[in-house]
C-alpha cells in the first residue's frame, strides 16, 4: 500500500557519495528532527526527470529553503554513480542531496516502486515529492502523467510549505 499523509517514513538506507567516497544514509539520519523535502523521479538522464523535474528544484532551492526546509533530495533506482554524474551535469551537486535507492528497497518500502522492464528499465520508483516532518509525512504530491512534473513539482511544494 502507498504511503500516505501522517504516515511515518520506513527505515531504509540509502548510498550517498561523498568527498571522502562512497557512504550509506538512512532515513533516520535523512529525517529526525528535520524537516525535508524528498522527491522521487523514476530515472536520471531520463527525458522528464531531466528537463523539468529536477530543474525546477534546483532552481527553487533556495526559497524552498527560505520556508524553514533543512534539505532537499532526489532518490532515484540508478547506482550512485549514475546520480553522481547527474548531480554534476545539472549543477545540482551542493543544492540538492542526490539519494541512491538501486535495489527500489526504499520505493519498494513506500509502495511507490513500479514494473518499467516493458522499456527496458527495471524496477522504478513513481514520480512523487513530499514534506517531511521529523520522519512524518506531512505533504505528498503524486499522480503526474507520463511526461509531466507538475503535481510533484517545485513550485507545488513551494504552496504547500
Amino acid at each position: 500500500m502507498p504511503i500516505e499523509v501522517g504516515d511515518k517514513l520506513p527505515e531504509a538506507e540509502f548510498i550517498i557519495k561523498t568527498e571522502d567516497g562512497l557512504a550509506k544514509k538512512s532515513v533516520a539520519d535523512l529525517t529526525a528532527g528535520r524537516k525535508i523535502v524528498l522527491f522521487s523521479v523514476p530515472g536520471a538522464f531520463t527525458p522528464t526527470c531531466h528537463s523539468s523535474h529536477l530543474p525546477g528544484f534546483i532552481e527553487n532551492a533556495d526559497a524552498i529553503r527560505e520556508k524553514g526546509v533543512d534539505e532537499i533530495a532526489v532518490v532515484s533506482v540508478n547506482d550512485v554513480h549514475v546520480l553522481n554524474a547527474w548531480a554534476e551535469a545539472t549543477k545540482g551537486k551542493g543544492k540538492i542531496t542526490f539519494l541512491a535507492d538501486g535495489n527500489a528497497d526504499f520505493a519498494n518500502a513506500i509502495g511507490m516502486a513500479f514494473d518499467m522492464s516493458a522499456g527496458g528499465m527495471g524496477t522504478r520508483s513513481k514520480r512523487y515529492s513530499m514534506i517531511v516532518d521529523d520522519g512524518i509525512v506531512t505533504a505528498l504530491n503524486q499522480g503526474d502523467v507520463r511526461g509531466q512534473a507538475t503535481i510533484s513539482s517545485a513550485v507545488a511544494i513551494l504552496k504547500q510549505l
